[in-house]
């Protein structure tokens, strides 16, 4: 069986990691470049670098912090925010990235995807879902872009579907209804896309304790849990959460 992987999620608005509830709310909590060495010797399996602002703010991602976080991580780094065009895509894996992920452009554009994918393989393609329950509908949700801002209209696992054929190699899942509120992962959204999907999932939005981390990986089906709050606020550290883990039979590499 595959070990689970526990990924730090680092939010980078105005150059600082920040972090609010339901994508908004957003306060300081530190320096990316800081943080994400920090992670890297205390366990961390990948690490994620969210530009939250750069697509609302129409600008590329911030590669001169991609490039300086990189050099102090030996572990694989995902990068979005901003990316719309092969070339940033390219530019952002030249300064040290591993995975590119994707949310906006890829819906704006999907070719992108199969693009990307052909050009730099599949498992560099990340497609960002952020994800809002239907009202109404407890087994529908709608996906938002521009950092949670505007729905969208398209059906989450639909889309999920879709990106993966085009050359997706792995889905970034966030629950914008739970994101920040360390309330427990959304299962039902999470198992509904790792069911429609042969790559991995990895589960972001509602992390408060270990105990939703086995939840969202046992009954959601996930392969990895994203986490922001509980690690930024020294909830719990990856070394607790890891043990936790493995003393409920999930494979984790300690």
């Amino acid at each position: 069986m595959l070990t689970k992987r526990i990924i730090p999620c680092l939010d980078v608005k105005d150059g600082l990691v920040v972090k609010g509830i339901r994508f908004v709310a957003l306060k300081d909590v530190g320096d990316p470049v800081r943080m994400a060495a920090y992670y890297a010797q205390n366990g961390a399996d990948e690490l994620v670098f969210l530009d939250i602002s750069a697509s609302v703010e129409g600008r590329k991602t911030m590669i001169d912090v991609v490039a300086r976080l990189s050099e102090q991580i030996f572990i694989p780094l995902t990068v979005g925010g901003g990316i719309s065009e092969i070339d940033d895509i390219k530019n952002l894996l030249r300064a040290g990235a591993d995975k590119i992920s994707l949310n906006t452009a890829a819906v704006q554009n999907p070719d992108i995807l199969s693009e990307g994918a052909k050009k730099f393989g599949s498992q560099c393609m990340v497609i960002a879902i952020d994800a809002k329950r239907i009202l109404g509908d407890s087994d529908k949700w709608e996906v938002y872009t521009h950092g949670g801002r505007y729905p969208t209209g398209i059906d989450a696992v639909q889309w999920a579907q879709k990106a993966v054929a085009m050359g997706a190699g792995e889905v970034l899942l966030t629950s914008m209804d739970e994101d920040g509120r360390q309330q427990g992962y959304d299962i039902a959204l999470t198992k509904a896309i790792s069911s429609a999907v042969n790559v991995p999932v990895i589960a972001s939005g509602g992390a408060g304790s270990p105990k939703h981390m086995l939840s969202v990986l046992k009954e959601g089906q996930a392969d990895a849990v994203l986490a922001a709050s509980i690690l930024h606020n020294e909830i719990y550290s990856i070394k607790e959460i890891k043990e936790y883990l493995q003393e409920n039979n999930i494979p984790v590499r300690l």
